[in-house]
């Protein structure tokens, strides 16, 4: 009996001890499973956000430039020399996963903060497919009273984005992104309503070394169509090219985008696929 109970523990005490081992040579393996490398080169990819944001304590500097509509043709030179549009951005990068970020556009004189959370990270070998972060901002409107109405309030000032961003690196040259978003405004023109949803659908081909050619498409949603005077709700494309490196990146394109902020072009939709709706477009990335 003694015999039996002994062999009994050594085969207890051999089974525990190679499932510790292989609980541990799992868990080894995991943290082997290392993030894809470089599946976006900036915080931004056109007009829309990555999934990607920036390191910790390191600092980001995004300035997007927005021309006048190509449909003058060359007497402004195709938008060079027409009415622009730019918004000045700092990000920063409280942990690796946590950026926060503040910016202002000159057009609506909209001032923002923003923050973006990193929820998962796609891994090189599968162990987790998908990279997912969220980002959202609110964003204050400084012009006169007078452009809010008769009724103004201050809360009429304020707007709110908020963005899911999903994305899968599929190959060394292949990343794509879908991303849903709701856009908020306390006030706006009869036309419009004040809430909207959203879906883009964007990504980043590597042509060559640092090249890329990038693109989106956004759609934007009515919450309730039966109230929505806007004529006509056109959804929003890009496509241009990304020169980038370790701590730069270029993106020149051009686009139907008419504003700079995300809620201005969900919910204010003035997105034209003709000449006059056409402008080009360029962001500059920096990181310290």
């Amino acid at each position: 009996m003694k015999k039996y109970i002994l062999s009994s523990f050594v085969l207890l005490l051999l089974v525990l001890t190679s499932a510790v081992s292989f609980a541990q040579e799992e868990e080894e393996e995991k943290k082997k499973d290392k993030p894809v490398r470089d599946p976006y080169m900036a915080s931004a990819l056109i007009e829309n956000k990555t999934i990607v944001g920036v390191s910790a304590k390191r600092l980001e500097l995004i300035i997007q430039h927005r021309m006048g509509s190509v449909g003058n043709g060359l007497t402004d030179l195709y938008g060079i020399y027409g009415a622009s549009n730019i918004r000045m951005g700092l990000e920063y990068g409280i942990t690796d996963k946590l950026t926060v970020g503040v910016g202002t556009e000159k057009n609506n004189k909209l001032t923002d903060i923003n923050g973006k959370y990193s929820i998962l990270e796609q891994t090189r070998k599968g162990s987790m497919p998908l990279a997912v972060s969220v980002y959202g901002n609110v964003a204050i409107d400084s012009r006169d009273e007078e452009v809010f109405g008769t009724e103004y309030e201050s809360t009429d000032r304020f707007s709110y984005f908020f963005q899911v961003l999903a994305s899968r690196k599929f190959t060394d040259r292949i990343s794509i992104m879908l991303a849903p978003s709701y856009s908020h405004f306390n006030s706006v023109d009869s036309l419009y309503q004040n809430d909207k949803i959203g879906l883009m659908l964007g990504g980043k081909v590597t042509i060559y070394n640092s090249i890329s050619a990038i693109f989106e498409y956004h759609q934007p949603f009515s919450i309730n169509p039966v109230q929505d005077h806007q004529a006509d709700i056109e959804p929003g494309a890009a496509i241009g090219f990304e020169i980038a490196t370790a701590t730069h990146a270029f993106q020149i394109f051009a686009g139907n985008y008419q504003h700079l902020m995300p809620q201005k072009n969900y919910v204010m939709n003035t997105n034209k696929f003709d000449s006059d709706g056409i402008v080009i477009g360029f962001n500059v990335n920096v990181r310290f």
